[in-house]
């Protein structure tokens, strides 16, 4: 993932100055699970890995977290756990896959799937580009599904991404992460600009593209009849959020994004944030008003000609914090994020 925005409104020297890890670190929070990221929160630091290493031992950490099953309605099924959240709807038209886990969870969301029935793979749809949504997309190709997702998808997984920066390890190195281009068979063979509309199973699946927020790629999927919405990075239930400027994310996008999705939901939708438990239409209105929050408080620190660092020396989320930071994404980190993404 391309972090060049580093140096939009800081010098790399002054960020690295000031908190050597905390591009790597921000990243690293979007990648771990709260309880995978502990031991690097407290310190701890591991030998100097090559980035491939680096993306394996990182793979390895999501698939550590066990997945859990959940019903979301008769024939909505919700898998949580290394890398997020897998939607499934099942029926005799097939299986209908929202998310895909990161790679070394194959197994057992192939055994989770296999579970459901013996009805055939029919599509994967892909919230947006990350790995940890698309990583199993070409074993589900593999097995007869068409994946669909917006084509800034298919544009950001067919490009090289770098992260120049993500921690410093024990010989005081700092190490860097690299993603090739996706291989052909993991990209999207489908692809739209604003919406699309699939019907199957009793159910109808309205997929909505969003202006740039956590990326520009991100959709949400909404499965009307049942009343869930599945939204990806659009929302992380009950923490601090990573948006990617790198490839277009940015907190006024985030806010829209939720006032979208709230104006489509009552107080009986289910919505399937990215990170984080399954929430409902409260929850996501906290969330939004914490975003606003973040942003209008970081804005007038930006403003007034503070630095990203005098900005996150200010603390400006200190009664947020006990609700918000005790996440996947901590207060100076997100501070920074809100700095570089507004």
């Amino acid at each position: 993932m391309k972090f060049n925005f580093l140096q939009k409104q800081t010098s790399r020297r002054e960020m690295l100055r000031g908190s050597a890890t905390l591009a790597g670190s921000a990243f690293l929070a979007h990648l771990f699970p709260a309880r995978s990221v502990c031991a690097f929160a407290t310190g701890y630091r591991e030998p100097a890995l090559s980035p491939a290493a680096l993306l394996a031992s990182m793979r390895a950490k999501f698939n550590a977290v066990p997945m859990e099953t959940q019903k979301l309605a008769g024939n909505i099924t919700m898998f949580d756990g290394p890398g997020g959240a897998v939607v499934v709807l099942n029926g005799p038209d097939g299986k209908f896959v929202v998310d895909t886990f990161v790679a070394p969870a194959w197994p057992k969301l192939k055994e989770g799937l296999d579970g459901l029935g013996s009805e055939p793979l029919k599509y994967v749809i892909d919230t947006h580009w990350h790995f940890d949504h698309t990583d199993n997309n070409a074993h589900l190709h593999a097995t007869g599904a068409t994946i669909l997702a917006h084509e800034n998808t298919t544009k950001r997984m067919s490009e090289p991404h770098d992260l120049p920066v993500l921690y410093r390890g024990a010989d005081g190195v700092l190490a860097g992460l690299h993603f090739d281009p996706s291989p052909t068979e993991a990209l999207p063979q489908q692809t739209f600009a604003s919406s699309y509309k699939l019907q199957a199973n009793g159910e109808i699946l309205e997929l909505q593209h969003v202006a740039p927020a956590h990326t520009d790629s991100d959709i949400y999927v909404h499965f009307r009849n049942a009343n869930v919405i599945s939204i990806g990075d659009l929302f992380f239930n009950g923490m601090y959020p990573y948006i990617d400027p790198g490839t277009g994310g940015t907190i006024s996008g985030m806010i829209a994004a939720a006032d979208k999705i709230l104006s489509l939901a009552d107080n009986d939708t289910k919505i399937v944030a990215g990170h984080g438990p399954l929430g409902n239409k409260a929850d996501l209105t906290t969330f939004r008003d914490m975003l606003v929050t973040s942003r209008d408080r970081v804005q007038k620190l930006k403003s007034a000609g503070k630095s990203a660092l005098e900005a996150v020396a200010e603390k400006p989320f200190a009664d947020l914090d006990p609700i918000w930071g005790n996440g996947i994404v901590n207060a100076d980190q997100w501070v920074q994020i809100v700095y570089l993404t507004l």
